[in-house]
């Protein structure tokens, strides 16, 4: 895929399909979180490394973008119980196979991973990006990672671009960075919502 436009006075949040702060949440159902929504907002997301253009990225994107796959298949094959991606993994769970299930579980982790990034990023301006992809890396994605794993996402953490360009290539300034923060914070929401949801007993395959 190749990265989006960013048209004149506007910034990569502008090219996006659907925003994490659009997903639908129902806080009085659970914070039962839309499947469509969710996994159109992840779709928009990965266009994120596009943007970066760093070829080591793409082992990052390659990882969403299957797990979405994987749950995107599940909510096709059995619509009316994957409204929301709770009820996708919990009747996914009653035929005894967990493909989406886990594959929603990588997806978590991996939006943790580049959620958590950005928004250290945007707390501290003097710090590099990538030295916020590392901190990031070690305490979302890095317990998880098997030892063959882990030099591949070291190496895309090398590549990191300069913080000023990063932001720059997302058509971020001053100005801009209150909806960088918007959208980061929703995105941290719901990561928290399913991983709180992934904790418990009904969600779990092993």
């Amino acid at each position: 895929m190749s990265a989006p436009v960013i048209p004149p006075g506007k910034t990569w949040l502008d090219t996006l399909n659907k925003s994490f702060v659009d997903v639908h949440v129902d806080a009085a159902n659970d914070n039962a979180v839309s499947t469509s929504d969710f996994l159109e907002a992840a779709e928009s997301f990965t266009t994120l490394f596009d943007v970066i253009g760093v070829l080591a990225f793409n082992t990052v994107k390659s990882d969403l973008v299957g797990n979405i796959k994987k749950i995107r298949e599940r909510q096709l094959a059995a619509p009316a119980e994957s409204e929301t991606l709770q009820a996708l993994v919990i009747n996914e769970l009653k035929t005894k196979k967990h493909t989406a299930t886990e594959g929603l579980l990588w997806l978590v982790r991996g939006l943790q991973f580049t959620g958590e990034a950005i928004r250290d990023s945007l707390d501290a301006p003097d710090k590099e990006l990538a030295d916020s992809f590392r901190t990031a890396y070690g305490s979302t994605l890095k317990p998880h990672h098997s030892f063959l794993v882990k030099p591949v996402f070291t190496a895309a953490l090398s590549a990191t671009p300069y913080r000023k360009d990063f932001f720059s290539k997302l058509g971020f300034d001053a100005g801009a960075e209150p909806a960088l923060k918007e959208y980061v914070a929703a995105l941290q929401n719901q990561v928290k919502i399913l991983q709180d949801f992934q904790s418990r007993k009904e969600a779990q395959w092993k």
